[in-house]
């Protein structure tokens, strides 16, 4: 191969043959449409309250079981599945998504949670197609830095979109309506996405899951994720507690993500130049800060303001969960699984937060997401202080 040919490729997989720009920028598509339904599920399930298809509590068992199913399902496919005839995979999952999002609009109750948990698995298979490229760069910190920043990017136009013109007219089936139409335009991406990734390599007698440090580091994963998923989806009943009503809390979901969308550019173009620990210990720090603020009666401003921090903090610290596991396991086996770690982690914060609410008071959420947080923090601070010499082979 020339050099001009070298430079023609934008990513340079430390697993594998380079993968050209065209397929990085696609299988970066592919998981927007995975992911996408993130940005927007507080004030959805928060409109689905408001009009009496789903109870407060209720918030928090959808998100999860939609997370759970999402995580679980990136999860069997990182470990189960080929990476083979992806582009069809990503097209059919494309379709299969936007059907069960039309199928939301009309469905109340126990019925919503079927759904969704239908919705969250075909996301799983969208989000494999992405994690299964990150995984496998040179500097993986880069390249989630990039996805979670178009990613933000394109939640934040949708959510500006529904808080503005959709959701005030049509209410909760507007949103859905939403992105089943973003759904079927992620078709487009797949199309275009690498076909097949190299296997991951594996050493002299070791099968394809993680080593011990790696199973730590997405059990510490999965916690500190957990804390910031309790907290966030109840979003709006948070602001109602504050006195501020729905349109304070579409406005701090919107410009929260905003804040990540910056949050994730700098987390972009610090990549290789921070350490992933000292990013840990700022943002939750920051965390800690803002989420004593949500639970004092203050202005909208500073509900907003203090949601945007925590927007621009969460995003900022995402990109640095990859380099984080590669440390606990340099065969990036576990690397690969660390999306499906961190959408479980968004599950379980929820499940958690719905045992600590109901209608009248939901501030539990707030000090069950602290005492996640320095759980999932002494987890990180353990294997970060307790690294293995890198064996001759890793080296």
């Amino acid at each position: 191969m020339s050099d001009g040919e070298v430079h023609d490729h934008l990513v340079h997989d430390a697993v594998g043959p380079p993968i050209t720009g065209l397929e990085a920028g696609a299988t970066v598509g592919v998981g927007i449409n995975s992911l996408l339904v993130l940005g927007v599920v507080p004030i959805l399930l928060g409109a689905l309250v408001d009009e009496h298809r789903l109870t407060a509590p209720g918030i928090g068992i959808a998100a999860m079981i939609e997370l759970l199913t999402m995580g679980l399902m990136t999860a069997a496919a990182g470990a189960l599945i080929k990476p083979r005839a992806m582009r069809a995979i990503g097209l059919i999952a494309s379709v299969a998504l936007a059907v069960a999002d039309l199928a939301t609009m009309r469905l109340a109750g126990d019925a919503i949670y079927l759904i969704r948990g239908v919705a969250g698995a075909i996301e799983g298979i969208l989000l494999w197609i992405t994690v299964g490229m990150i995984a496998r760069t040179t500097t993986p910190e880069r390249w989630a830095g990039v996805f979670f920043t178009a990613q933000t990017l394109s939640q934040l136009i949708l959510a500006v979109i529904l808080a503005i013109w959709v959701m005030p007219r049509y209410g909760a089936n507007g949103g859905f309506a939403a992105l089943a139409v973003a759904s079927i335009l992620g078709m487009a991406p797949a199309l275009f996405s690498p076909d097949r990734y190299a296997p991951l390599p594996l050493a002299p007698g070791e099968g394809g899951g993680p080593p011990p440090r790696g199973w730590m580091a997405l059990i510490a994963t999965v916690i500190f994720v957990a804390a910031g998923g309790a907290v966030g989806v109840y979003l709006e009943p948070l602001a109602h507690q504050a006195g501020l009503g729905a349109g304070v809390a579409r406005t701090a979901n919107w410009t929260s993500l905003a804040a990540q969308v910056v949050g994730g550019g700098l987390a972009t173009a610090m990549a290789g130049r921070v350490r992933y620990f000292s990013v840990f210990i700022f943002s939750s720090a920051s965390y800690l800060a803002v989420w004593y603020i949500l639970t004092l009666k203050s202005p909208g401003w500073v509900f907003v303001g203090a949601n945007a921090f925590a927007g621009l903090t969460g995003l900022f610290l995402a990109p640095f969960l990859v380099p984080f596991t590669i440390e606990a396991d340099p065969s990036r086996r576990t690397a690969l699984q660390s999306g499906a770690a961190q959408l479980l982690g968004g599950a379980l914060g929820p499940l958690l937060a719905a045992l600590v609410v109901d209608d009248r008071d939901v501030h539990g959420v707030v000090w069950l997401g602290m005492a996640l947080l320095l759980v999932g923090l002494a987890g990180v601070a353990a294997l970060r202080f307790t690294r293995l010499a890198p064996t001759p082979a890793e080296a």
